[in-house]
Formats: C-alpha cells, structure tokens, sequence
C-alpha cells in the first residue's frame, strides 16, 4: 500500500496510540522521519526511538511515548504543510505555538529543526508541523 503523506501517517500513527495509551508506536523507517523524532526527542515530547530491521521486512522505527501522570505528553500533534499545499516561511514570520510553550518544526537548509533552534540559526524554511 502506497502512503501520500508518509510523514503525515508518523504523525497519525503517534496521535492514534497515545489515545489508546500504548507505550510503543512503530512507523516505517525514512531519513525525514528520524530527524523529526530527533527534534520530537529532544524536545521533550517522546522518550526515544529506535531503528528495527526484521528479515524479509521493512526496517521500522519503535517511537517509546512519553506519559505525565498518565495523560500523553504531546495534547496536540498537527501537520502544517501537506503534499498538496506547502507552508514555507522565512525566519521573521516563523509561527509560535501556544504562546511559546509548543513548537514547530522546520525542514531548513541546515536541516530540521525546532522553530526555537531556526531563529537562533537565522534561517527560515518549510513548516511541517506543529506540537503541543
């Protein structure tokens, strides 16, 4: 089965699990995919993650969620730009989530990273997605 949005289904994967409070979620692995978790976990909002590589089958990341006094650590997971509309944004207008107290992700020339870390950077780029 072909996904449109791969980065979008990760998201939908993550969302849908910590509803059902499990403690692991997996994903089919990809480059774009594992520098989001890196900023995820270096943000905060996951424990880590970890490439599993099966026989026969395609390697997968294991995302372990993250949990405070049983309610999930990430309330809100929502993709910005999508296949059909890209969301681009230079570095003076990169949007603030809650107030300052979620982030959003950038895909940037110097790689993806937390909307904190671009400004610092001085570098704008793609908006892919925002958490709370």
């Amino acid at each position: 089965m072909s996904v449109n949005d791969p980065l979008g289904d990760m998201l939908t994967r993550i969302r849908n699990a910590q509803m059902r409070r499990r403690p692991k979620v997996a994903t089919p692995a990809s480059n774009l995919r594992a520098r989001v978790l890196d900023v995820l976990a270096d943000e905060g909002y996951i424990r880590g993650y970890s490439r599993v590589e099966l026989k026969g089958e395609i390697p997968q990341f294991e995302i372990e969620l993250k949990y405070y006094n049983g309610q999930p650590a990430i309330r809100e997971i929502e993709r910005i730009s999508k296949p059909g509309r890209r969301v681009y944004s230079p570095v003076k207008d990169i949007p603030t989530v809650a107030n300052g107290l979620g982030v959003a992700i950038l895909s940037t020339p110097k790689g993806v990273m937390s909307d904190s870390k671009a400004r610092e950077a001085n570098v704008g780029g793609e908006v892919i997605c925002s958490i709370f």
